[in-house]
């Protein structure tokens, strides 16, 4: 609700599971045009998204606004509080030259970054981190672009211990998961938090007692809801989007945050791990 999520695309991403198919359809549409957004009119809107003007209400509504008049201020709103900020992020538009286009990249990446900060829940990362501890062995896990953080996840905190295995294939997946213990933890990338591929893998894994780690935008989600821990990243990007680079960084500075944790509470064995891995690597080196 808005009382608790003052900020209109959080509360959209935080409900966005609770939304019908059809409120979805608005959700997505606002979340990816949110500039053009506050400029259209309840009509206007359903059109562009698809759906009937009774859908935009109960929308609204659902969100918590009293109408829709009260859905575009908040919109304005988050528009007016992000322009005053350092990480006001423009639309990339046709003749934009090189200068151009990086500072709208940069200022759509650091706004990413600015708002998982937001969202971060120290408790949640020092939760997350016990588990990394404490487990005996820990798949790092996703789907698409997604696997791509995973697999560096299980690169970053191979640095640590060589408990952390990265699992790509989704048949691999399952069949790993499947000899998991209560001792045993899962690290799952998924933005979305709602792919059919990672439902079915994390609930082999809850089937055999291990722990689940989620890094994901929804904290509503399908997957969250079979994670022990959630770690929300920042980025207005709705589920259907294909994964941006924002998106991805923020969920990387979730990653790094969780490694430099871990590495805090084992600096000695850090420390000795890396001394011992560069030695290795040395010959390598030209």
């Amino acid at each position: 609700m808005p009382s608790s999520h003052p900020d209109v695309f959080e509360t959209i991403s935080h409900s966005y599971y609770e939304l019908t198919t059809a409120e979805r359809k608005a959700a997505d549409y606002v979340m990816k045009n949110r500039d053009k957004t506050q400029y259209l009119s309840i009509g206007e809107l359903a059109e562009e998204s698809g759906v009937a003007e009774a859908t935009v209400s109960r929308f609204c509504r659902r969100l918590g606004y009293k109408g829709y008049n009260a859905f575009k201020l908040a919109i304005a709103n988050a528009g007016a509080s992000l322009r005053s900020s350092q990480a006001s992020a423009q639309p990339v538009e046709e003749g934009d030259d090189v200068p151009a286009l990086a500072r709208k990249l940069y200022a759509a990446e650091n706004e990413a970054l600015l708002q998982t900060l937001s969202l971060l829940k120290p408790e949640a990362i020092d939760q997350a981190v016990e588990i990394l501890r404490g487990a005996r062995r820990v798949l790092c896990m996703g789907q698409g672009g997604s696997m791509v953080l995973a697999s560096e996840a299980a690169h970053l905190f191979s640095i640590c211990d060589g408990k952390f295995v990265p699992v790509s294939d989704s048949h691999m997946q399952v069949i790993a998961s499947a000899t998991l213990s209560q001792e045993d933890a899962v690290l799952f990338f998924s933005y979305s938090g709602a792919t059919r591929d990672m439902m079915e893998t994390l609930n082999v894994v809850r089937n055999q007692g291990a722990k689940i780690l989620l890094i994901t935008r929804f904290p509503r989600s399908p997957g969250a809801a079979l994670a022990d821990v959630v770690l929300q990243c920042g980025s207005n990007e709705s589920p259907l989007q294909h994964g941006s680079v924002p998106a991805r960084i923020a969920q990387l500075f979730l990653l790094d945050i969780l490694f430099r944790r871990l590495c805090l509470l084992e600096q000695e064995r850090y420390s000795q791990n890396r001394q011992i891995i560069a030695s290795a690597l040395a010959d390598k080196h030209l």
